[in-house]
């Protein structure tokens, strides 16, 4: 390693030392060896291959003494020709050693990188909502990318560097020592001139460094957030691409002004180093010429102490910053234990059993719920907050009791901000109720498989969430394995048959980002077909024809009522006359039910149902737009 690279090295290490340097627990250390423990062969091989490549690079240069020896010494061709012939064949054991060395420390860094985000991933998959609605997108996904590969450092980089300097320091130590313990103690006294200065450039540049990742960060954000469609609808609404814009460069200003700072800094560092090794090598010449001179060194020795002299500080500077870059690696780990140590509320019992065949009721029993306060669900590094909202807790369902026999349709209709939601977020096990029974086919949910929920009932949502993939993988979420007829059926029975048919690349045509390739309704009726794709025996529907026009209204209706037939729907509504024929109608306002009964007894109470209805169809000279025949609407609004 020469002295530049060795210079960088130093530079690297005297930055990292500005990191965080919290104390690590012993059981994250014990919690580190449980993921080196699947590949804890290849790291005992890894380890001993790094001593060996130690032992070969201080051979060389003993090697190259005994050459000059030789020639000095007047000694046969031979010898020098086998001595030469040696140190090509250890250059080429060092060489492929190197290059084993790399593969299997490039093989054992991304297999944990794998072990660690497949870990994390699936640990965050397992979540309850309240997660990700505390939590920032970009601070999760920082955890899975800069955090997991901060750890993999402690595998790959840190953990072969410290053993192999440490060998290769003390061998070569121990070889200048044998040969002059003067000259190897005087070369050591510029030791301090060599570290120190990357000690006090290092903090210049770790500040430089951290201003430069605060406004890349920013920079992020800002571009994450303007340039989703919402966030760019927004910005040319109110008139402010210049503002954005001006904010925009001032900060990609100042991170090029720190580059080129940076990059001054680095190259004036990298010339006094060198010059701080050139004089150590002429201290070695000089000094070691003077001993040949007097007979009490040979010339041979002389070369061997100068070759010696560049394999020694790079280990010494390395090793300086080693601790420092061992504790960077730890916290990173531990940023990463941070999330798997949050414990999902939701959690399927060992003996979980299915949903029991057949049509399946819906019931709350004097069901309460209080959505979870944020030490339950969320850590203050995630939200980018320095503690936690203390708020949370307040109780938001109250005793709510009902029950939905197979096949009828209950309807929830009230205020905004009654728990009409949060009702519907129950049965699915997206939340679960603090007090009190949720069950379907008169099993708790919490009695139930996962798989057994998913299979049993569906939701569409108000927002039609879609992801930026294609619309056959968006359709095939629902159920991977239904064919191209079966999916051709629901959206025929969705109405969507036709765009999809349109589209350039029919199924195969890529959404966009939430699906905004696509109009309101025309998202909205897509996530219905998933439902009619799926198949579940229980739908709940959380207004979801909100978002479509009367003429799409009308067609996914009569596609709903076809889906509906025979399933046990729960339909949250704010138009009341889209509800007026469920089996069902319960008034929710604050948190409890405080009325129920088909639209003709609601409407004869003179209660809060009446009280909505005349409300909406204050200015209507037809009170209800009843659908004909009788027939089911379970539009939202």
């Amino acid at each position: 390693m020469d002295m530049e690279v060795t210079a960088w090295t130093s530079l690297h290490s005297a930055i990292n030392a500005q990191q965080d340097r919290r104390p690590v627990s012993r059981a994250s250390l014990r919690r580190v060896a449980s993921f080196a423990r699947p590949h804890r062969r290849g790291l005992i091989l890894f380890l001993l291959l790094s001593v060996v490549t130690a032992l070969l690079a201080v051979a060389t240069p003993v090697l190259a003494s005994r050459i000059v020896g030789a020639i000095v010494g007047g000694r046969d061709t031979g010898t020098v020709t086998r001595l030469a012939l040696l140190i090509a064949l250890i250059a080429v054991a060092e060489a492929g050693l190197g290059l084993l060395t790399r593969r299997l420390s490039a093989t054992l860094g991304e297999g944990l990188i794998l072990d660690l985000r497949t870990a994390v991933f699936d640990h965050v998959q397992r979540m309850p909502v309240a997660f990700f609605t505390r939590t920032r997108t970009g601070a999760l996904v920082s955890r899975l990318n800069n955090d997991v590969i901060g750890a993999q450092r402690a595998f790959a980089n840190t953990l072969s560097g410290v053993v192999a300097n440490t060998v290769t320091l003390l061998l070569t130590l121990a070889v200048m020592l044998s040969i002059s313990w003067q000259i190897t103690l005087l070369a050591l006294v510029l030791l301090p001139v060599f570290v120190l200065p990357a000690r006090r450039m290092g903090a210049r540049m770790a500040a430089m460094q951290r201003e430069a990742a605060a406004l890349n960060a920013a920079m992020g954000t800002q571009m994450t957030e303007r340039f989703s469609a919402p966030g760019a609808t927004l910005v040319k609404l109110f008139g402010r691409p210049a503002d954005e814009s001006a904010e925009f460069a001032a900060r990609a200003a100042r991170v090029r002004d720190i580059g080129i700072r940076t990059a001054m800094a680095q190259s004036a560092f990298i010339t006094a180093l060198t010059l701080v090794s050139a004089l150590a090598l002429a201290l070695v010449y000089g000094l070691g010429g003077f001993y040949a001179l007097r007979g009490t060194l040979d010339a041979g020795s002389v070369v061997a102490l100068a070759l010696l002299l560049t394999r020694l500080y790079a280990p010494l500077t390395a090793l300086a910053g080693a601790r420092v870059e061992v504790m960077s690696a730890l916290v990173s780990f531990e940023r990463v234990f941070e999330i798997l140590d949050l414990k999902p509320l939701i959690t399927q019992k060992p003996d979980a059993r299915t949903v029991p065949d057949g049509p399946v009721s819906v019931e709350f029993d004097r069901v309460s719920f209080a959505y979870p306060s944020p030490d339950k669900v969320s850590l203050a590094s995630l939200e980018e907050v320095a503690t936690l909202d203390a708020r949370g807790g307040t109780p938001v369902l109250h005793e709510v009791s009902f029950r939905a026999e197979p096949g009828r349709m209950i309807a929830l209709v009230g205020s905004s901000g009654a728990g009409k939601s949060t009702i519907a977020q129950l049965l699915p096990r997206l939340y679960d109720a603090d007090a009190g029974a949720v069950r379907l086919g008169g099993v708790d949910v919490r009695d139930l498989t996962a798989d057994s929920i998913r299979e049993t009932l569906g939701m569409v949502t108000q927002d039609g969430h879609l992801f930026h993939e294609s619309v056959r993988a968006n359709l095939l979420l629902a159920r991977p394995e239904a064919g191209e007829e079966e999916i051709w059926e629901a959206l025929r029975r969705s109405r969507l048959d036709g765009l999809v048919a349109s589209l350039p690349d029919g199924l195969d045509t890529v959404v966009g980002e939430r699906g905004y390739r696509l109009s309101g309704g025309e998202r909205q009726r897509l996530t219905i077909a998933r439902l009619l794709l799926a198949r579940q025996r229980v739908v709940i529907l959380d207004e979801a024809t909100a978002h479509l026009d009367s003429t799409s209204e009308a067609a996914v209706q009569e596609a709903l009522g076809e889906a509906l037939a025979g399933r046990t729907a729960v339909v949250i509504a704010h138009r009341l006359s889209t509800v007026q024929a469920a089996d069902l109608i319960l008034v929710v306002e604050d948190g409890r039910i405080v009325e129920r009964g088909t639209h003709t007894e609601l409407l004869a109470v003179g209660g809060r149902y009446e009280e909505l209805y005349r409300t909406q169809f204050a200015t209507s000279d037809t009170p209800a737009d009843v659908a004909p025949d009788g027939a089911k609407t379970v539009s939202g609004a």
